[in-house]
Protein backbone atom coordinates (compact mmCIF):
# COMPACT_ATOMS: atom_id res chain seq x y z
CA UNK A 1 0.00 0.00 0.00
CA UNK A 2 1.60 3.36 -0.95
CA UNK A 3 1.71 6.01 1.26
CA UNK A 4 2.92 9.69 2.57
CA UNK A 5 5.32 10.20 5.08
CA UNK A 6 4.96 13.54 7.52
CA UNK A 7 7.93 14.60 9.94
CA UNK A 8 7.11 16.23 13.22
CA UNK A 9 9.55 17.23 16.29
CA UNK A 10 12.01 14.65 14.40
CA UNK A 11 9.07 11.55 14.55
CA UNK A 12 8.19 10.31 11.15
CA UNK A 13 4.73 8.98 10.57
CA UNK A 14 3.27 7.13 7.47
CA UNK A 15 -0.02 8.02 6.12
CA UNK A 16 -1.87 5.62 4.11
CA UNK A 17 -2.88 6.47 1.02
CA UNK A 18 -6.43 5.42 0.18
CA UNK A 19 -7.98 5.00 -3.89
CA UNK A 20 -11.25 5.56 -4.26
CA UNK A 21 -13.57 3.42 -6.93
CA UNK A 22 -13.46 6.76 -9.67
CA UNK A 23 -9.18 6.72 -9.11
CA UNK A 24 -9.66 9.56 -6.45
CA UNK A 25 -6.71 9.61 -4.00
CA UNK A 26 -7.15 10.33 -0.50
CA UNK A 27 -4.62 10.34 2.52
CA UNK A 28 -5.75 8.55 5.81
CA UNK A 29 -4.92 10.37 8.86
CA UNK A 30 -7.19 8.49 11.40
CA UNK A 31 -4.16 7.35 13.47
CA UNK A 32 -2.62 10.75 13.60
CA UNK A 33 -3.43 12.17 16.85
CA UNK A 34 -2.84 8.65 18.40
CA UNK A 35 0.58 8.40 17.03
CA UNK A 36 1.40 12.12 17.16
CA UNK A 37 -1.03 14.30 19.08
CA UNK A 38 -1.71 16.79 17.01
CA UNK A 39 -4.70 17.23 14.88
CA UNK A 40 -5.79 18.77 11.63
CA UNK A 41 -7.13 22.21 10.87
CA UNK A 42 -10.05 22.42 7.99
CA UNK A 43 -12.71 25.01 8.40
CA UNK A 44 -15.52 23.76 6.26
CA UNK A 45 -13.95 20.14 6.15
CA UNK A 46 -13.07 21.47 2.20
CA UNK A 47 -10.16 19.30 2.37
CA UNK A 48 -11.01 16.52 4.38
CA UNK A 49 -13.94 13.21 3.93
CA UNK A 50 -15.31 12.39 6.64
CA UNK A 51 -16.04 8.68 5.66
CA UNK A 52 -15.95 5.90 3.38
CA UNK A 53 -19.50 6.01 0.71
CA UNK A 54 -20.63 3.93 -2.31
CA UNK A 55 -23.65 6.05 -2.78
CA UNK A 56 -22.50 8.71 -5.02
CA UNK A 57 -19.77 10.08 -6.93
CA UNK A 58 -18.90 14.16 -8.16
CA UNK A 59 -16.61 15.03 -10.14
CA UNK A 60 -16.75 18.92 -10.06
CA UNK A 61 -14.06 19.97 -12.62
CA UNK A 62 -15.93 17.83 -14.94
CA UNK A 63 -19.44 17.83 -14.21
CA UNK A 64 -20.30 14.21 -13.20
CA UNK A 65 -22.76 13.12 -10.85
CA UNK A 66 -23.45 9.52 -10.26
CA UNK A 67 -25.66 7.07 -8.07
CA UNK A 68 -24.22 4.06 -7.34
CA UNK A 69 -22.23 4.24 -10.69
CA UNK A 70 -24.76 5.16 -12.83
CA UNK A 71 -24.97 8.76 -14.66
CA UNK A 72 -27.29 10.91 -13.83
CA UNK A 73 -28.15 11.56 -17.06
CA UNK A 74 -29.36 8.00 -17.64
CA UNK A 75 -31.27 7.69 -14.23
CA UNK A 76 -33.38 10.97 -14.95
CA UNK A 77 -34.29 9.78 -18.43
CA UNK A 78 -34.91 5.92 -17.90
CA UNK A 79 -35.97 5.37 -14.68
CA UNK A 80 -39.02 6.08 -11.74
CA UNK A 81 -38.08 7.94 -8.75
CA UNK A 82 -38.88 4.83 -6.77
CA UNK A 83 -36.78 2.73 -9.13
CA UNK A 84 -33.93 5.24 -8.10
CA UNK A 85 -34.81 5.30 -4.19
CA UNK A 86 -33.97 1.08 -4.45
CA UNK A 87 -30.99 1.60 -6.26
CA UNK A 88 -29.50 4.15 -3.43
CA UNK A 89 -30.47 2.77 -0.56
CA UNK A 90 -30.13 -1.41 -1.38
CA UNK A 91 -26.74 -0.11 -3.72
CA UNK A 92 -28.35 -2.09 -7.57
CA UNK A 93 -31.53 -1.23 -9.73
CA UNK A 94 -34.38 -3.32 -8.80
CA UNK A 95 -35.59 -6.15 -11.32
CA UNK A 96 -39.35 -5.99 -12.53
CA UNK A 97 -40.38 -8.28 -9.43
CA UNK A 98 -38.61 -6.73 -6.87
CA UNK A 99 -39.52 -3.47 -7.98
CA UNK A 100 -43.11 -4.41 -7.94
CA UNK A 101 -42.78 -5.33 -4.56
CA UNK A 102 -41.27 -2.15 -3.33
CA UNK A 103 -43.96 -0.23 -5.16
CA UNK A 104 -46.34 -2.57 -2.92
CA UNK A 105 -44.64 -2.26 0.59
CA UNK A 106 -44.70 2.09 0.08
CA UNK A 107 -48.06 1.76 -0.76
CA UNK A 108 -49.25 -0.22 2.49
CA UNK A 109 -47.26 2.28 4.48
CA UNK A 110 -48.56 5.84 3.01
CA UNK A 111 -51.55 6.47 5.51
CA UNK A 112 -50.74 8.16 8.91
CA UNK A 113 -51.79 7.33 12.25
CA UNK A 114 -55.25 9.39 12.76
CA UNK A 115 -53.97 11.24 15.53
CA UNK A 116 -51.15 12.67 13.82
CA UNK A 117 -53.65 15.22 11.86
CA UNK A 118 -54.38 16.53 15.47
CA UNK A 119 -50.44 17.96 15.37
CA UNK A 120 -51.48 19.81 12.42
CA UNK A 121 -54.07 21.23 13.57
CA UNK A 122 -52.16 23.12 16.54
CA UNK A 123 -49.84 24.73 13.85
CA UNK A 124 -50.41 28.48 12.84
CA UNK A 125 -52.14 28.72 8.98
CA UNK A 126 -48.19 30.71 8.56
CA UNK A 127 -46.05 28.05 9.58
CA UNK A 128 -43.66 27.11 7.48
CA UNK A 129 -43.83 23.89 5.60
CA UNK A 130 -40.52 22.85 6.50
CA UNK A 131 -40.91 23.30 10.20
CA UNK A 132 -43.90 21.26 10.00
CA UNK A 133 -41.97 18.39 8.19
CA UNK A 134 -39.36 17.95 10.21
CA UNK A 135 -41.24 18.07 13.46
CA UNK A 136 -44.10 15.46 12.10
CA UNK A 137 -40.95 13.11 10.99
CA UNK A 138 -39.24 13.59 14.39
CA UNK A 139 -42.96 12.37 15.97
CA UNK A 140 -43.07 9.11 13.92
CA UNK A 141 -41.15 8.13 16.59
CA UNK A 142 -43.82 7.85 18.98
CA UNK A 143 -45.56 5.68 16.88
CA UNK A 144 -42.90 3.18 15.87
CA UNK A 145 -40.82 3.04 19.38
CA UNK A 146 -38.84 -0.05 17.90
CA UNK A 147 -37.23 1.88 15.36
CA UNK A 148 -33.70 1.49 16.86
CA UNK A 149 -34.41 -2.11 16.79
CA UNK A 150 -31.67 -3.60 14.37
CA UNK A 151 -35.02 -6.26 12.62
CA UNK A 152 -37.27 -3.05 12.15
CA UNK A 153 -34.49 -0.72 10.20
CA UNK A 154 -35.55 -1.37 6.67
CA UNK A 155 -39.72 -1.61 7.38
CA UNK A 156 -38.59 2.06 9.06
CA UNK A 157 -37.02 2.98 6.24
CA UNK A 158 -39.94 2.10 3.91
CA UNK A 159 -42.37 3.29 6.09
CA UNK A 160 -40.31 7.04 6.08
CA UNK A 161 -40.52 7.00 2.16
CA UNK A 162 -44.22 6.07 1.91
CA UNK A 163 -45.23 8.50 4.88
CA UNK A 164 -42.75 11.74 4.04
CA UNK A 165 -45.08 12.34 0.79
CA UNK A 166 -48.37 12.21 2.99
CA UNK A 167 -47.06 14.90 5.35
CA UNK A 168 -45.53 17.14 2.89
CA UNK A 169 -48.74 17.12 1.25
CA UNK A 170 -51.03 17.25 4.60
CA UNK A 171 -48.43 20.87 5.50
CA UNK A 172 -49.17 22.22 2.71
CA UNK A 173 -53.14 21.70 3.20
CA UNK A 174 -52.63 23.02 5.93
CA UNK A 175 -51.21 25.98 4.48
CA UNK A 176 -54.33 26.94 2.24
CA UNK A 177 -56.68 26.03 4.68
CA UNK A 178 -57.99 23.16 2.37
CA UNK A 179 -59.00 19.67 3.75
CA UNK A 180 -56.51 16.68 3.41
CA UNK A 181 -56.34 14.41 1.00
CA UNK A 182 -55.68 10.37 1.72
CA UNK A 183 -53.51 8.98 -0.13
CA UNK A 184 -54.58 6.08 -2.83
CA UNK A 185 -52.43 2.83 -3.50
CA UNK A 186 -54.04 3.36 -7.33
CA UNK A 187 -51.46 5.57 -8.30
CA UNK A 188 -47.69 5.26 -8.59
CA UNK A 189 -45.86 7.64 -5.92
CA UNK A 190 -45.61 10.77 -8.06
CA UNK A 191 -48.93 11.13 -8.98
CA UNK A 192 -50.48 10.45 -5.16
CA UNK A 193 -48.27 13.35 -4.25
CA UNK A 194 -49.72 15.44 -7.00
CA UNK A 195 -53.29 14.14 -6.48
CA UNK A 196 -53.13 14.58 -2.46
CA UNK A 197 -51.69 18.31 -2.81
CA UNK A 198 -54.04 19.61 -5.47
CA UNK A 199 -57.26 17.51 -5.42
CA UNK A 200 -59.96 18.85 -3.47
CA UNK A 201 -62.98 17.38 -1.67
CA UNK A 202 -65.62 18.38 -4.47
CA UNK A 203 -63.77 17.33 -7.78
CA UNK A 204 -61.11 15.26 -9.00
CA UNK A 205 -57.46 16.38 -9.89
CA UNK A 206 -57.00 15.84 -13.37
CA UNK A 207 -53.21 13.76 -13.73
CA UNK A 208 -51.39 16.11 -15.91
CA UNK A 209 -48.33 13.40 -17.75
CA UNK A 210 -46.40 16.23 -18.83
CA UNK A 211 -46.34 17.48 -14.83
CA UNK A 212 -45.70 13.79 -13.87
CA UNK A 213 -42.73 13.44 -15.78
CA UNK A 214 -41.40 16.80 -14.70
CA UNK A 215 -41.63 16.00 -11.05
CA UNK A 216 -40.45 12.73 -11.50
CA UNK A 217 -36.90 14.23 -12.85
CA UNK A 218 -36.82 16.74 -10.62
CA UNK A 219 -36.92 14.39 -7.35
CA UNK A 220 -34.50 12.00 -9.03
CA UNK A 221 -32.38 14.82 -9.27
CA UNK A 222 -32.49 15.81 -5.69
CA UNK A 223 -31.75 12.27 -4.50
CA UNK A 224 -27.99 12.49 -3.46
CA UNK A 225 -25.36 15.19 -3.46
CA UNK A 226 -22.60 13.48 -1.23
CA UNK A 227 -21.13 15.12 2.05
CA UNK A 228 -23.24 18.32 1.93
CA UNK A 229 -24.51 20.18 5.31
CA UNK A 230 -27.88 17.86 5.24
CA UNK A 231 -26.06 14.79 4.69
CA UNK A 232 -23.38 15.08 6.95
CA UNK A 233 -26.13 16.07 9.81
CA UNK A 234 -28.23 13.35 9.05
CA UNK A 235 -24.76 10.66 9.51
CA UNK A 236 -23.42 12.80 12.39
CA UNK A 237 -26.73 12.66 13.92
CA UNK A 238 -27.13 8.95 13.18
CA UNK A 239 -24.01 8.05 14.65
CA UNK A 240 -25.53 8.29 18.26
CA UNK A 241 -28.03 5.29 17.55
CA UNK A 242 -30.63 7.97 17.61
CA UNK A 243 -33.98 6.78 15.44
CA UNK A 244 -34.07 7.04 11.46
CA UNK A 245 -37.17 9.30 12.32
CA UNK A 246 -34.59 11.86 14.31
CA UNK A 247 -31.89 11.53 12.04
CA UNK A 248 -33.85 12.56 9.10
CA UNK A 249 -35.33 15.39 11.05
CA UNK A 250 -32.10 16.96 11.55
CA UNK A 251 -31.29 16.84 7.92
CA UNK A 252 -34.50 18.83 7.14
CA UNK A 253 -33.47 21.41 9.81
CA UNK A 254 -30.30 21.64 7.66
CA UNK A 255 -31.86 21.52 4.50
CA UNK A 256 -34.19 24.78 5.19
CA UNK A 257 -31.64 27.49 5.59
CA UNK A 258 -31.28 29.25 2.22
CA UNK A 259 -27.62 28.36 1.44
CA UNK A 260 -28.66 24.91 0.75
CA UNK A 261 -32.23 23.85 0.49
CA UNK A 262 -33.93 27.20 0.69
CA UNK A 263 -32.31 28.27 -2.66
CA UNK A 264 -34.32 27.52 -5.14
CA UNK A 265 -37.14 29.60 -2.78
CA UNK A 266 -34.46 32.42 -3.26
CA UNK A 267 -34.76 32.30 -6.87
CA UNK A 268 -38.08 32.66 -6.83
CA UNK A 269 -38.48 35.69 -4.39
CA UNK A 270 -35.23 37.22 -6.82
CA UNK A 271 -37.32 37.54 -9.58
CA UNK A 272 -39.84 39.09 -7.73
CA UNK A 273 -37.88 41.63 -6.27
CA UNK A 274 -36.84 42.49 -10.24
CA UNK A 275 -40.54 42.21 -11.31
CA UNK A 276 -41.15 44.62 -8.62
CA UNK A 277 -38.48 46.67 -9.59
CA UNK A 278 -40.24 47.30 -13.00
CA UNK A 279 -38.42 44.34 -14.73
CA UNK A 280 -35.03 45.84 -14.86
CA UNK A 281 -33.42 42.49 -15.09
CA UNK A 282 -30.25 44.46 -16.10
CA UNK A 283 -29.90 46.92 -12.60
CA UNK A 284 -29.37 43.63 -10.60
CA UNK A 285 -26.74 42.32 -13.60
CA UNK A 286 -24.87 44.83 -13.33
CA UNK A 287 -25.44 44.85 -9.61
CA UNK A 288 -24.26 41.18 -9.21
CA UNK A 289 -20.90 42.60 -11.16
CA UNK A 290 -20.21 44.87 -8.50
CA UNK A 291 -18.49 43.80 -5.16
CA UNK A 292 -19.42 47.17 -3.65
CA UNK A 293 -23.39 46.10 -3.33
CA UNK A 294 -23.09 42.81 -1.45
CA UNK A 295 -26.11 41.74 -4.32
CA UNK A 296 -25.56 37.77 -5.01
CA UNK A 297 -27.85 36.25 -8.24
CA UNK A 298 -29.50 33.71 -6.74
CA UNK A 299 -29.77 30.25 -8.53
CA UNK A 300 -26.08 30.70 -10.23
CA UNK A 301 -22.83 29.31 -9.88
CA UNK A 302 -22.08 26.25 -7.53
CA UNK A 303 -19.65 25.22 -4.76
CA UNK A 304 -18.76 22.18 -5.95
CA UNK A 305 -19.48 21.87 -9.95
CA UNK A 306 -16.61 24.28 -11.71
CA UNK A 307 -18.40 23.15 -15.13
CA UNK A 308 -22.06 23.41 -15.35
CA UNK A 309 -24.03 21.54 -12.87
CA UNK A 310 -25.36 18.35 -14.98
CA UNK A 311 -28.65 18.17 -12.72
CA UNK A 312 -28.94 21.61 -14.55
CA UNK A 313 -28.48 20.86 -17.81
CA UNK A 314 -31.48 17.78 -17.64
CA UNK A 315 -33.80 20.40 -16.28
CA UNK A 316 -33.05 23.28 -18.54
CA UNK A 317 -34.34 20.94 -20.86
CA UNK A 318 -37.21 19.95 -18.83
CA UNK A 319 -37.87 23.46 -18.02
CA UNK A 320 -38.51 24.15 -21.69
CA UNK A 321 -40.48 21.53 -22.42
CA UNK A 322 -42.85 21.79 -19.55
CA UNK A 323 -43.11 25.84 -20.42
CA UNK A 324 -43.97 24.88 -23.82
CA UNK A 325 -46.23 21.87 -22.83
CA UNK A 326 -47.87 23.84 -20.51
CA UNK A 327 -48.01 26.99 -22.42
CA UNK A 328 -47.13 29.50 -19.62
CA UNK A 329 -47.11 33.00 -19.27
CA UNK A 330 -45.46 34.25 -16.52
CA UNK A 331 -43.76 37.77 -16.35
CA UNK A 332 -41.24 36.11 -13.64
CA UNK A 333 -40.50 33.45 -16.22
CA UNK A 334 -40.10 35.73 -18.65
CA UNK A 335 -37.25 37.57 -16.51
CA UNK A 336 -35.54 34.31 -15.71
CA UNK A 337 -34.93 33.53 -19.21
CA UNK A 338 -33.44 36.82 -19.87
CA UNK A 339 -31.02 36.15 -17.11
CA UNK A 340 -30.30 33.13 -18.29
CA UNK A 341 -29.34 34.18 -21.80
CA UNK A 342 -26.78 36.65 -20.17
CA UNK A 343 -25.17 34.20 -17.85
CA UNK A 344 -24.42 31.94 -21.12
CA UNK A 345 -23.39 34.59 -23.06
CA UNK A 346 -22.28 37.47 -20.93
CA UNK A 347 -17.89 37.11 -20.21
CA UNK A 348 -17.79 38.03 -16.46
CA UNK A 349 -19.92 34.94 -15.87
CA UNK A 350 -18.39 32.68 -18.23
CA UNK A 351 -15.32 33.56 -16.82
CA UNK A 352 -16.23 32.85 -13.28
CA UNK A 353 -18.42 29.83 -14.04
CA UNK A 354 -21.30 31.79 -12.71
CA UNK A 355 -23.85 29.18 -15.05
CA UNK A 356 -27.42 28.67 -13.90
CA UNK A 357 -27.54 25.56 -11.73
CA UNK A 358 -29.87 23.39 -10.31
CA UNK A 359 -31.95 25.52 -7.93
CA UNK A 360 -32.53 28.35 -10.35
CA UNK A 361 -34.07 25.59 -13.23
CA UNK A 362 -36.31 23.62 -10.48
CA UNK A 363 -37.52 26.78 -8.82
CA UNK A 364 -38.85 27.64 -12.19
CA UNK A 365 -40.45 24.22 -12.85
CA UNK A 366 -42.00 24.19 -9.83
CA UNK A 367 -43.38 28.01 -10.22
CA UNK A 368 -44.96 26.05 -13.70
CA UNK A 369 -46.26 23.66 -12.00
CA UNK A 370 -48.18 25.94 -9.70
CA UNK A 371 -46.20 24.60 -6.43
CA UNK A 372 -46.34 27.29 -4.20
CA UNK A 373 -42.84 28.67 -2.97
CA UNK A 374 -42.91 27.84 0.66
CA UNK A 375 -43.09 24.19 -0.23
CA UNK A 376 -40.18 24.24 -2.55
CA UNK A 377 -38.03 23.38 0.27
CA UNK A 378 -40.49 20.39 1.01
CA UNK A 379 -39.61 19.53 -2.35
CA UNK A 380 -36.28 19.66 -2.08
CA UNK A 381 -36.40 17.34 1.04
CA UNK A 382 -38.74 15.15 -0.48
CA UNK A 383 -36.52 14.36 -3.51
CA UNK A 384 -33.40 14.07 -1.21
CA UNK A 385 -35.17 11.33 1.21
CA UNK A 386 -33.62 8.47 0.22
CA UNK A 387 -30.18 9.46 -0.13
CA UNK A 388 -30.28 10.48 3.57
CA UNK A 389 -31.86 7.26 4.33
CA UNK A 390 -29.09 5.41 2.18
CA UNK A 391 -26.48 7.54 4.09
CA UNK A 392 -28.15 6.92 7.20
CA UNK A 393 -28.32 3.00 6.92
CA UNK A 394 -24.68 2.78 5.42
CA UNK A 395 -22.75 5.21 8.28
CA UNK A 396 -24.76 2.52 10.95
CA UNK A 397 -22.95 -0.72 9.41
CA UNK A 398 -19.67 1.16 9.31
CA UNK A 399 -18.35 0.45 13.02
CA UNK A 400 -15.42 3.03 11.98
CA UNK A 401 -18.53 6.12 11.63
CA UNK A 402 -18.98 7.04 15.18
CA UNK A 403 -18.81 10.97 16.49
CA UNK A 404 -21.07 11.10 19.70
Amino acid sequence: MESATLTYNGKKIELPIIIGSEGEVALDISKLRKETGIITLDPGYVNTGSCRSEITFIDGEKGILRYRGYPIEELAEKCSYLEVCYLVIFGDLPTADQLKAFEERISKHTLLHEDMKKFFEGYATNAHPMTVLSTMVASLTSYYPKATVEEDMEKNMIRLLAKVKTIAAFSYKKSVGQAFIYPRNNMTYVEDFLNMMFAVKTENYKINPIIVKALNKLLILHVDHEQNCSTSTVRMCGSSESTLFHAISAGIDALSGPLHGGANQAVIEMLEMIQADNGDYQKYIDMAKDKSTGFKLMGFGHRVYKNFDPRALILKEATDEVLAALNKKDPLLAIAKKLETIALEDEYFKERKLFPNVDFYSGLIYRALEIPKEMFTVMFALGRMPGWIAHWRESRIDPAFRIH
